[in-house]
């Protein structure tokens, strides 16, 4: 220790010139490599692949269309057999009102009903036939009538009986045809056709119109599912007054699901009908379905600037719901082999004429590009760039065409589209 001291000591008209030396070697060595080569920057590399444009967006689940259950008529709830989410079939019972007014009311229609049934019988087995022996016998009547009257004018013109006599007798005649007369209407009305039969008919009539309705009625208080599905609500509950207008139950119907989703103005475009897709519900990320463009609405929504579009989707899965969100990408197109760089490396991307800084010996050279299919954060190169060339994100401003760099690979353009 003693002899590095004196060594030290002995030194000491040399040491300050040689602290600065050592301190220019270090800086040379930290510093020169980045005035000489310029700075470390993160640059992606351009690929090669299969690409699929794909338009995202999200929305909800929807059936083709909703049923909304009600009561025709007013009453009290008995009893509400099913529970909202429950799958139910087309006939099951929703609703059941009191009934109990409704089934005598029922039950008088139907008495009514026979009483008329029992006229009818009477004017075709009673009334007709007795109405049909009473001709016959104002027929016999007045025959004998006539025949008398033919016997007693021989007697008067011989001068047997006087005047009175034979008016007593024409007179006995004209009741008898009267007689006939009135026993011939009664048949007449009697028979089929006749006013006593076409008022027990009609009578008849009413009075099944008149039980149908009251049958109705009682039908109505109970509600039945029109066609299979699920009840996606349910306001009613037993002892609630319910009336007809008001919206009980909605029932979603079971058949084909539809996802209806809003899709920006911008990719209008790019939409066509019959276009696949893969979609997946929030609730269950990691398992996607397929699903198919069926519609696009022909009007755009001004406040939002989207248009609403329609997905079916022919094998919904088992956890499908009734406006579950979910996240929808329709492929609108795609290339095979295309050239791709991130987007995020191209300037004045949605400009005319967009460009790339492409590194070139050691250097940043601005390159002009043209631009096809975009999606999920890459771009389809179709002029400019080859597949393997690096180029420098547009967010490292410091570095401009002609700037020196020393390229440090952060990324490929290679990622999976969405």
């Amino acid at each position: 220790m003693d002899r590095f001291r004196r060594l030290w000591s002995a030194a000491k008209p040399y040491r300050t010139p040689a602290l600065v030396l050592l301190l220019l070697v270090a800086a040379a060595a930290w510093f020169g490599p980045g005035l000489l080569l310029g700075p470390q920057v993160p640059v992606r590399t351009v690929t090669q692949r299969d690409f699929v444009q794909s338009v995202v967006a999200s929305g909800h689940v929807e059936a083709p269309h909703r049923v909304s259950i009600g009561t025709q008529i007013t009453g009290t709830v008995r009893r509400v057999p099913v529970a909202e989410g429950q799958v139910v079939a087309a006939g099951q019972v929703l609703i059941e009102l009191e009934s109990a007014e409704l089934r005598a009311a029922a039950a008088q229609a139907d008495v009514a009903v026979a009483q008329a049934q029992a006229r009818l019988r009477q004017v075709a087995e009673v009334q007709a036939p007795v109405a049909e022996q009473a001709l016959r016998q104002a027929q016999v009547n007045l025959d004998n009538a006539r025949a008398q009257l033919r016997r007693n004018a021989d007697l008067f013109r011989q001068g047997f009986i006087g005047q009175a006599a034979l008016d007593d007798l024409q007179k006995a005649v004209d009741l008898a045809q009267a007689q006939l007369h009135s026993a011939q209407k009664q048949v007449e009305t009697a028979r089929s056709g006749g006013s006593d039969h076409a008022i027990a008919v009609t009578a008849l009539q009413q009075a099944r119109a008149s039980a149908d309705a009251a049958h109705s009625r009682l039908r109505y208080a109970t509600i039945e599912a029109p066609v299979a599905g699920t009840l996606i609500d349910r306001s009613v509950e037993a002892g609630d007054v319910v009336q007809p207008g008001k919206a009980l139950m909605v029932l979603s119907p079971a058949g084909e699901t539809e996802l209806v989703v809003q899709i920006d103005e911008k990719n209008i475009h790019l939409l066509a009908l019959g276009q696949q897709a893969r979609a997946s519900a929030d609730a269950y990320p990691e398992s996607r379905f397929d699903a198919r463009l069926v519609y696009i609405n022909p009007g755009v929504d001004a406040q939002r600037g989207s248009v609403e579009v329609k997905l079916a989707v022919a094998e919904p899965p088992a956890y499908l719901r009734q406006d579950m969100t979910v996240s929808v990408d329709i492929q609108v197109a795609a290339r095979p082999a295309a050239v791709l760089v991130p987007t995020d490396a191209v300037h004045d991307v949605d400009a005319a004429a967009p460009w790339v800084l492409r590194v070139e010996e050691g250097r940043a050279r601005r390159r002009p590009v043209r631009l096809g299919l975009r999606s999920g954060g890459l771009s389809e190169v179709l002029d400019g760039l080859r597949a393997g060339d690096l180029v420098v994100p547009a967010a490292e401003a410091r570095i401009r065409d002609g700037s020196r760099l020393r390229p440090l690979a952060a990324g490929r353009a290679g990622g999976m589209s969405p």
